[in-house]
């Protein structure tokens, strides 16, 4: 009962409050971006471009001050580089306590998380163009708004980004054990937080398959290289998976991946793709310094001019 009184205490006090807009000052508060909703936004350090991050699901702006060993996060490092912000979307959950930002009904799209994101900018006056750094499911929302506000989007990030590819790979009878791997059991958690943030696989890559091509823009993709297949019948002995589930899972998605990530590496020219990363699927908290290393060349080729990373 912990969590749910702490998860209504908080929702009792959210409460919007002022931010400031000005380009070097930090921030961190709730931001209007319309038709009564907000959205929290935290901003820190100056200097263009400015760097955006977009967490996987469920979450929120403090996935990119985490980390899983000692050592800078990518949060604080891109911050002595230039300005960089993390936000909330709706439903993704700080610790115990609900998102920050208004809750909206699931599943959301990332079409409209990518809208979202862009009403979120504006109002909180984060000049433009931006990098994107997209992390998972954030990898669909940042490819999203890049097709979508292509001259607002100078350089692109995905770390591990989730993919229409990851379904192209997969046989029907395949992607239906995936999809249900995706979406979880997420029947308790949905007692203790009745708006969290959840996922329509299927709807959600038929948007990015009808999604405006992206520009030639710098863009350098890092990818998971530990498996997951030698993780599942564990996962299943212990209860994490449910005893359906198919022992080869694992491999058929690694394989899947594999696949999807070198699809991502080939959508504009003179990327730069990482697959050595010694990292499972968060390499942003794993590998912090892999992220941070990639952003600063992202920007770097941003303020040289390049439209890629490779011979720039």
């Amino acid at each position: 009962m912990s969590i749910l009184r702490a998860l209504i205490l908080a929702a009792l006090l959210h409460v919007a409050f002022p931010v400031a807009h000005a380009a070097s000052a930090d921030l961190a508060g709730l931001v209007d971006i319309g038709h009564g909703r907000t959205m929290y936004l935290t901003c820190r350090g100056s200097g263009a471009p400015a760097v955006i991050l977009i967490g996987g699901l469920r979450a929120s702006a403090d996935d990119w001050d985490e980390t899983t060993k000692p050592g800078p996060a990518v949060f604080g490092e891109i911050a002595k580089l230039t300005r960089v912000c993390a936000y909330d979307r709706p439903g993704t959950p700080v610790g115990e306590k609900p998102s920050r930002s208004s809750p909206v009904a699931q599943p959301a799209m990332p079409a409209d998380a990518a809208a979202d994101l862009h009403a979120l900018l504006t109002r909180a006056k984060v000049a433009g163009p931006v990098v994107l750094v997209g992390h998972s499911y954030g990898g669909l929302i940042a490819r999203l708004y890049a097709g979508t506000w292509s001259n607002e989007v100078a350089g692109l990030v995905l770390v591990d980004a989730l993919s229409e590819g990851l379904q192209d790979a997969q046989t029907p009878a395949q992607w239906a054990v995936q999809r249900k791997l995706m979406m979880g059991d997420m029947s308790e958690a949905l007692k203790l937080y009745p708006t969290v943030e959840l996922i329509d696989p299927d709807k959600s890559l038929a948007q990015m398959r009808g999604a405006p091509p992206m520009r030639a823009m710098p863009l350098i993709v890092l990818s998971a290289d530990k498996p997951w297949g030698p993780q599942v019948p564990g996962m299943i002995a212990a209860g994490i998976l449910t005893k359906d589930t198919p022992p080869d899972a694992g491999y058929i998605t690694d394989a899947a991946q594999k696949i999807a990530q070198a699809k991502l590496a080939a959508l504009v020219p003179g990327s730069r793709h990482i697959t050595k990363t010694d990292s499972g699927h968060e390499i942003h908290k794993e590998q912090p310094q892999l992220v941070i290393d990639a952003i600063r060349e992202v920007v770097d080729a941003v303020r040289k001019g390049c439209a890629r990373v490779v011979g720039c």
